[in-house]
């Protein structure tokens, strides 16, 4: 991701941080309008991925449709977990919530798998990760919620079932929303992680 390239609102000191990370072809402004709503008097940062596949943006390198470089993955998940730091340590914040759509769920998975102690809150929007993760204890007791389509053809609802099955196995309190429709979101989902992020 640039990380000098990013949409900021700031809140009051000790308001909660809410990250929100772009699907593929988003940037940093696709969810700053929806993210006051999600989480009221928040400091709001959404950085850009880094990484163009024809134009369309995106937070680490693929090699195929559903085939990670996982290389660039690790890359890109240092990166961004090192920028959530400094921003965690400049801003002092009440909580740490994230929220990722698709490519953005992916990197912010990959964040709790190797950086669990960044976030306190977890929105996973229609994620994809085609491998079995490492156990990570420091998962325990994590507040995730995953929202997907039964029928979505970028993130098979299989795919999916066994993401929430190693969040649970690793202690983590997991929250699972399907829909009956693909990869688009809906207002459900919007709905759900307004709840889900309440204080």
């Amino acid at each position: 991701m640039d990380t000098s390239s990013f949409a900021e609102t700031r809140s009051s000191p000790g308001s909660p941080l809410l990250l929100l990370f772009h699907g593929t072809g988003g940037d940093e402004h696709q969810f700053m309008g929806v993210g006051q709503q999600l989480l009221p008097g928040a400091h709001l940062i959404a950085p850009r991925g880094d990484v163009s596949e024809n134009g369309a943006l995106r937070y680490f390198r693929r090699k195929a449709e559903g085939v990670f470089d996982m290389d660039d993955l690790a890359r890109a998940t240092d990166k961004m977990a090192g920028f959530i730091q400094t921003t965690v340590d400049a801003m002092q914040p009440g909580m740490v919530a994230a929220m990722g759509y698709s490519n953005g769920a992916n990197i912010l998975a990959s964040i709790l798998f190797a950086h669990p102690a960044l976030i306190d809150r977890a929105v996973l929007m229609h994620p994809l990760i085609p491998f079995a993760p490492a156990p990570q204890p420091g998962l325990a007791g994590m507040k995730v919620l995953v929202t997907a389509g039964r029928r979505d053809p970028i993130g098979p609802a299989a795919t999916t079932e066994a993401l929430i099955d190693w969040f649970t196995a690793q202690g983590a309190e997991v929250t699972p929303l399907w829909h009956d429709g693909g990869h688009e979101l809906r207002q459900e989902e919007m709905l759900a992680a307004r709840d889900f992020l309440s204080p």
